[in-house]
């Protein structure tokens, strides 16, 4: 923090508030809470979750956008449908406080871990070792923030729901897919489940969308063309906050750990409610898949972990299938495959898989000297701005995480079409996933994302960086992993794995590392509706 910024708290009398907690490792609340308090705030966790049955007709591993939309689509034609999800399943509640905020996190937040660093740099921990909803597997040179509970990564992301450019899907699928068939038939039946909408004008006037108008202002005086953008949430819930009529949430910047009031529209809300009242499925949640493999006549074993919410092993079962949906996300589904490879329970899997692998260009920025409001910055993104002077990108107003009131700091999520991919390797000794993914990241991806946030620092009269709380452009993590078993490459254009009849991958891991500088929810979920329309029109 500078002279001047200090000053300038100082003048709003936030020095105490701000610059104490912050920079002395930011964990203030932040510590292990234990088990009977979770219990007593989240009693719902404590419940004892489905079993599967010995056998299912077809098995869904994981329950975000394209697993839970292969679920419905499935249960909706007939099959029997068993959903493993590893995390727990999550209440809502107006008044309750079911996750933590990012400043105060404890167990309810974090999955198998007791400290957690968030994107702008702030320590928080320790908290309780816990079957908390946000994952953040680290890798040699990146972390890769992924969802941990029923619903997946729509617990966790921010809610931006928007299709890619068609410049720049054919960029990055290079003739895969075809954007005219997603675009006439895939996104629109994807909206329809999910209902993603612009923020509304008045919220977008309230206090605590100061940031996002002040963003939207620096631009403009950019020389930029700020674009409303469609958000996952529910618009009513968040005027509930806004008017008292509920525990703020959305609009006090909480996002990363979890919505309490449902004010994000996640697919708990919607895909899963749906496929669970066909009749035909249901949601076994904290069931972790260790491992999968072929069996004699034609049949899948896969074999699982109940899990206790302290995520102990509470009993270890082998389940099998006729067929079986991989939808665990780019690197729970890769580390299945390549766990199956290397142990040879899936022997024709072919040399792509582990291949192709993206961040989809995500770096976090954060400007300071700002103008400061008097209340938090809330989290839904109200526009975007595209960039194609150099290396095309996107980027977001943003919030900033674990920040408890608005300090003049803005946030951007920045979004590249970069083509460096990473591979996965898989070590027998240790049994877990390992990445080739070069330190520091992409250089062009910084490089072209940083032109971006000093131009519009310097319109905006603002700092391109947040010192000592995160550096200007930090592609470090990435919330948006992609690839591992990509499209056309481990499986055929529909997610049919090769050589492997009645075997699918249903989610991000099909996507080649990019979804062209937009978020990657929608085309997940429509790519998952375009395969498995076509997997029962076949009948396999």
């Amino acid at each position: 923090m500078d002279r001047r910024q200090l000053l300038r708290l100082a003048g709003a009398g936030l020095v105490g508030l701000a610059a104490q907690p912050l920079l002395k490792a930011g964990t203030a609340g932040a510590i292990p809470i234990g088990t009977p308090a979770i219990r007593g705030l989240v009693p719902e966790l404590f419940a004892d979750p489905p079993r599967p049955p010995d056998h299912s007709e077809v098995i869904v591993v994981g329950s975000g956008f394209g697993a839970s939309a292969a679920a419905l689509r499935l249960a909706q034609a007939g099959s029997r449908v068993t959903v493993l999800e590893r995390g727990l399943r999550w209440p809502r509640d107006p008044w309750r406080e079911i996750f933590p905020a990012d400043m105060t996190a404890d167990g309810r937040g974090l999955w198998h871990q007791q400290s957690f660093t968030n994107i702008t740099g702030l320590p928080v921990g320790p908290v309780d070792y816990f079957n908390g909803v946000l994952d953040t597997t680290t890798f040699d040179n990146l972390s890769v923030w992924r969802g941990a509970a029923v619903g997946g990564g729509s617990i966790v992301y921010t809610g931006v729901t928007i299709a890619p450019d068609k410049r720049f899907f054919d960029l990055s699928f290079g003739g895969r897919l075809s954007y005219d068939d997603m675009a006439a038939t895939w996104y629109p039946k994807a909206r329809s489940m999910l209902r993603p909408s612009a923020m509304p004008d008045d919220v977008y006037a309230s206090p605590n969308f100061a940031h996002s108008r002040t963003w939207d202002d620096h631009a403009r005086k950019a020389g930029y063309d700020p674009q409303r953008v469609d958000g996952n949430w529910n618009w009513n819930v968040v005027r509930d906050e806004m008017s008292g009529r509920s525990r703020p949430s959305a609009t006090v910047g909480r996002s990363t750990f979890g919505n309490s009031n449902g004010a994000k529209n996640d697919l708990t809300q919607n895909y899963i409610p749906q496929a669970e009242g066909t009749g035909n499925a249901v949601v076994c949640h904290s069931h972790q898949v260790s491992s999968i493999g072929a069996e004699s006549g034609g049949r899948y074993r896969v074999e699982i972990k109940r899990l206790s919410p302290e995520g102990a092993v509470l009993e270890t079962r082998t389940v099998t299938c006729d067929r079986l949906v991989l939808g665990a996300g780019s690197i729970g589904t890769t580390e299945l495959l390549m766990r199956a490879r290397s142990d040879g329970s899936l022997p024709n899997l072919n040399e792509f898989v582990g291949a192709g692998w993206g961040t989809n260009g995500d770096a976090a920025m954060t400007r300071s000297l700002g103008p400061m409001s008097s209340g938090p910055q809330g989290a839904p993104c109200a526009s975007r701005v595209v960039d194609e002077s150099g290396l095309p990108l996107s980027v977001e107003n943003w919030y900033v995480p674990g920040v408890p009131t608005d300090l003049g700091f803005l946030g951007t999520l920045g979004m590249t079409i970069d083509p460096l991919r990473g591979s996965f390797g898989f070590d027998s000794a240790t049994n877990k996933l390992t990445l080739d993914w070069p330190k520091g990241g992409s250089r062009d991806t910084v490089e072209a994302l940083r032109a971006v946030q000093s131009k519009m620092a310097q319109a905006g009269r603002t700092l391109p960086s947040a010192e000592p709380f995160t550096r200007d452009v930090d592609d470090t993590f990435t919330a948006h992993p992609l690839g591992g078993a990509v499209l056309g490459d481990v499986t055929d254009s529909y997610g049919r794995v090769e050589g492997h009849p009645g075997l699918y991958v249903m989610d991000g891991a099909l996507i080649p590392g990019s979804t062209g500088a937009a978020n990657p929810s929608l085309t997940i979920t429509a790519l998952a509706e375009r395969n498995v329309a076509k997997v029962i029109a076949d009948g396999s």
